[in-house]
């Protein structure tokens, strides 16, 4: 048996003419088609309803033909779709036959047909005709895709940000060619956009989400790391000056242009004993928080000597290359922090080792 079956997902059929569903029949279905059409000339459901009763006439000398009209709710997607289901199943409880029901879908469209999956959890569905005014061919399913695109979060920050930047670049402009400024907006306009461009293009929203996250789980679970970070960052900024100040001491002194050599090397060696206290700050803040939280392990305390040797080694070389560390004096910090790194890595390890080894003879006594 072939059930048409007519989809009025936001009931207009029910809201406007005050007729009650599921409506089953050839006669019931015309007659909701007519009363629609006189309460509402406008509405497409009309078309759905007609049709409905068209194939019915169709089909109806070649085999058996049932056509009904379910609806839903207005407003809720959710709520719409559960009511469709319990009038389909409606009516297929009042269908008396023994034979296997396929059901013909009749909808005016994609918002319609959003109810497809909970129709077909009930019935076999052979096929969807998707009925539209001629003169407004795709109207509604058009109307309905940009609907969907702008409810979706991401979809809707991916065009109407940069939608939004760009149609504020004129009337920023006007006002800024009003202050006097007007290179300075359009300068951060397109900063705006190519940062944008830049955050979506290389996906960072999930970087910048998780780091948000760690922040604020940090701040309320008390974490050292959130304070030691923060310190670390500012010496860092400072370290930065330093070497900027560094090359300038050192360009006055050298009374010309440098080479490419001597410009990292002073930046770097004004840095250096900045960016070594940022890396104990955060490296010490670490190891506390591994300790409270009873994650220590003495593999974490290498990170202090590791710094201090890569800080010692950077603050040589760069002073070799500026001629303030002389050659002997390269060599000994050199081979000291290579011997640092080396001998703390194997103390630790030893020790981690001997307690491994005791835990393990304690489980076993």
């Amino acid at each position: 048996m072939l059930l048409v079956l007519c989809v009025d997902l936001d009931d207009d059929l029910g809201r406007k003419t005050g007729l009650e569903t599921p409506a089953v029949g050839r006669d019931a279905v015309e007659a909701g088609a007519v009363a629609l059409a006189t309460a509402d000339p406008e509405d497409s459901d009309v078309n759905v309803l007609f049709e409905g009763v068209h194939l019915y006439d169709d089909l109806a000398p070649e085999e058996t033909v049932e056509v009904a009209a379910v609806t839903g709710l207005e407003g809720s997607d959710v709520q719409a779709n559960r009511a469709v289901g319990e009038e389909v199943d409606e009516v297929l409880a009042g269908l008396q036959t023994g034979e296997e029901v396929r059901a013909v879908v009749v909808t005016d469209g994609a918002q319609d047909e959003s109810v497809l999956p909970v129709i077909r959890s009930r019935v076999r569905i052979d096929s969807v005709r998707r009925v539209v005014v001629r003169q407004a061919q795709d109207l509604e399913s058009m109307y309905y895709t940009i609907k969907q695109v702008l409810n979706d979060p991401e979809t809707r920050g991916t065009i109407l940000v940069p939608l939004g930047v760009l149609l504020l670049i004129y009337p920023l402009a006007v006002l800024a060619s009003f202050l006097g400024l007007p290179g300075a907006v359009l300068g951060l306009s397109s900063a705006a956009l190519g940062l944008y461009a830049l955050f979506r293009g290389l996906g960072l929203a999930d970087v910048v989400d998780d780091l948000v996250e760690r922040a604020r789980d940090s701040l309320y679970t008390g974490r050292v790391t959130l304070i030691t970070y923060v310190v670390a960052a500012a010496l860092l900024l400072i370290g930065g000056v330093e070497g900027v100040n560094r090359l300038a001491e050192y360009r006055q002194t050298a009374g010309g242009s440098l080479p490419v050599t001597s410009v990292v090397a002073a930046l770097v060696n004004g840095a250096a004993t900045w960016f070594a206290a940022a890396g104990l700050t955060s490296s010490v803040g670490q190891i506390t928080d591994e300790y409270l939280h009873d994650q220590f392990e003495w593999q974490y305390l290498n990170a202090p000597f590791y710094v201090l040797a890569i800080a010692a080694v950077l603050y040589a070389l760069s002073g070799f290359f500026l001629q303030t560390v002389s050659l002997p004096t390269l060599a000994a910090v050199l081979t000291g922090g290579t011997l640092m790194s080396v001998l703390s890595t194997l103390a630790f390890a030893i020790i981690e080792g001997r307690e491994e080894s005791e835990d393990g003879d304690v489980r076993a006594a």
